[in-house]
């Protein structure tokens, strides 16, 4: 496989560990959004969110709090964001899941430019229709 976190899981190319358990490993990111960006990833190889079975997703969130807990704490970071991009189109740039954690200060720079649209009740109502209906 050609996965670049599949290598580093296996131990092909080297990283900075912090974290590591039988489903997760967390490594800082060698392009950080601030200092400490980690990106906690799944050892298997799992494409996106919907590829991930949802016992193996539950225990990566819960590998997140220790990981969290230890940046805030050891970096005394004021917030942090907790990203997870599914897909080119959303900003996924390595098929493989992997969450991001940034710690946040601040005015440390950083913005996610959102740029949210009011909706109309009955366009909400058409869109609460259409997923409701796709809910298993």
């Amino acid at each position: 496989m050609d996965c670049i976190f599949c290598k580093i899981v296996c131990g092909e190319i080297p990283a900075y560990k912090l974290y590591e358990d039988e489903i997760t490993l967390a490594i800082l990111d060698i392009n950080p959004i601030t200092p400490g960006h980690t990106l906690l990833i799944s050892k298997e190889h799992y494409p996106t969110l919907l590829e991930t079975p949802p016992e193996v997703l539950s225990k990566i969130i819960k590998s997140s709090y220790p990981v969290v807990r230890a940046i805030v704490k050891g970096l005394a970071a004021e917030g942090y964001n907790l990203l997870l991009n599914n897909n080119r189109c959303a900003g996924q740039l390595i098929p493989h899941l992997h969450f991001h954690i940034i710690p946040r200060r601040a005015n440390d720079g950083v913005s996610f430019h959102w740029s949210p649209n009011p909706a109309r009740p009955e366009e909400l109502t058409q869109l609460a229709t259409k997923i409701r209906s796709h809910l298993a």
